[in-house]
């Protein structure tokens, strides 16, 4: 009997384990590449910003979104381009938006 009460135990702890460690993933995109200006609600916290977020993580295979913010260019390590598309003309720079999703 000690036995199935130990094998239940570990069985339930492990099912809680693994709840506990639910797949989060941060996607960052340009804030309004397509002219549509969706992404500004999410970079200003506006409060549509929060629907398009969850759209873009079930989108994504996601189940919600977590957080969602405007990320500063330097903040974006390794990932910006510098020169070429996306980098900046001047004074007109591209912003990025970051997400947070889980699934």
């Amino acid at each position: 009997m000690r036995y199935i009460m130990t094998a239940a135990a570990l069985v339930t702890a492990l099912f809680a384990a693994a709840a506990a460690h639910a797949e989060k993933r941060v996607f960052i995109i340009a804030s309004n590449p397509d002219g549509y200006g969706v992404d500004r609600c999410l970079s200003s916290g506006g409060a549509c910003g929060k629907t398009v977020a969850n759209s873009y993580c079930r989108a994504h295979q996601f189940a919600e979104a977590l957080s969602f913010s405007a990320v500063d260019r330097d903040d974006i390590t390794g990932a910006v381009p510098t020169s070429g598309s996306g980098s900046c003309n001047g004074a007109a720079c591209d912003s990025f938006v970051a997400i947070e999703c889980s699934r």
